[in-house]
């Protein structure tokens, strides 16, 4: 009971802490809410050693022939681009409207997306720890399209009611990535838009494919929900490409790669090869814009099993 009570205070203070920051940020001009920003992104380059050493070796094998400094440059920049995330998604309400949208989103493969959006047939909108994929989900719901996106629920309940006012704001739905199969399936049946982020270890369960010149260990379901429901799905990502030291909140929606389960309909490795085909895409994505991905968190943390070696008597 006393574990309990400690740990309810513990997330009204963490919710409040967090509301307070918010109110601050939209209450301040602009200038001083980035100029936070870069404040902070400079004291958790200093102080968070065990992210920022995580992130110096992903980047290490991603990007071998780069040299130290330049490393560090990237850690840096990644450190600043998701500092400037948090003041923007606190902005985001107030500034994205339907009339100024053009303003702070460019709409890049609108050819690819809008077809698909529109049409009867289910999609998957798969994307990655990249650039500003709230942003994405929000501007969506501002165009009309009635999305939906798979998130994992946060463990306190209060910022989870916050963010989840947040992402349904202007239409997109939640659903919970462990608890709602059930709604997910009549979603997808009914030709629903589904977006998920698949860049996620799966542990040593998921299916290995080559990322970043590694292997990484990836979900099956999002293959799987493809073929199983007919899926196209549309790899986007939402690059920043606005300069942070002018404040400016500007992203790009690109589609990089639009993937069609029928193609892999006679083929036994259809799980493997759709799921290689979009971290490819993720990746082409993340080298045009690398301080925007999120090298901190430990994407290749489950090694790929060992090859068995023939058992050789040496007797014959």
């Amino acid at each position: 009971m006393r574990i309990t009570l400690r740990k309810s205070t513990k997330d009204w203070l963490i919710y409040l802490a967090v509301r307070s920051v918010v109110c601050l940020v939209q209450a301040v001009p602009e200038r001083i809410a980035f100029g936070f920003a870069e404040l902070l992104a400079r004291l958790a380059y200093r102080v968070d050693r065990r992210h920022r050493n995580v992130a110096m070796e992903n980047l290490q094998h991603a990007f071998p022939t780069y040299t130290v400094a330049e490393r560090e440059r990237l850690v840096r920049g990644c450190y600043r681009h998701f500092s400037a995330l948090i003041i923007e998604i606190a902005l985001l309400p107030r500034k994205l409207q339907l009339g100024n949208w053009r303003r702070y989103a460019d709409l890049r493969g609108g050819e690819q997306i809008v077809p698909a959006l529109l049409a009867r047939r289910p999609t998957l909108i798969v994307c990655g720890h990249f650039g500003n994929w709230e942003l994405a989900g929000y501007a969506l719901g501002l165009f009309g399209f009635k999305t939906y996106a798979i998130a994992r629920v946060l463990d306190n309940p209060h910022l989870e009611r916050f963010l989840k006012v947040f992402r349904q704001r202007t239409g997109q739905t939640i659903i919970a990535k462990k608890d709602d199969f059930d709604r997910l399936t009549d979603v997808m049946q009914a030709g629903g838009k589904v977006a998920t982020l698949a860049d996620q270890d799966a542990g040593p369960r998921g299916v290995f494919v080559n990322f970043f010149g590694r292997p990484a260990s990836a979900h099956k379901a999002v293959a799987l929900m493809a073929i199983e429901f007919d899926a196209l799905m549309l790899v986007t990502g939402t690059p920043r490409i606005g300069p942070i030291e002018l404040g400016r909140m500007q992203y790009a929606i690109e589609c990089e790669d639009v993937i069609d389960p029928r193609d892999y309909a006679n083929r036994s490795d259809a799980i493997q090869a759709i799921t290689q085909r979009y971290h490819e895409a993720l990746e082409r994505l993340i080298r045009r814009h690398p301080e925007q991905y999120f090298w901190l968190h430990r994407r290749w943390k489950t090694p790929a099993p060992q090859r068995k070696k023939p058992n050789i008597n040496p007797a014959l």
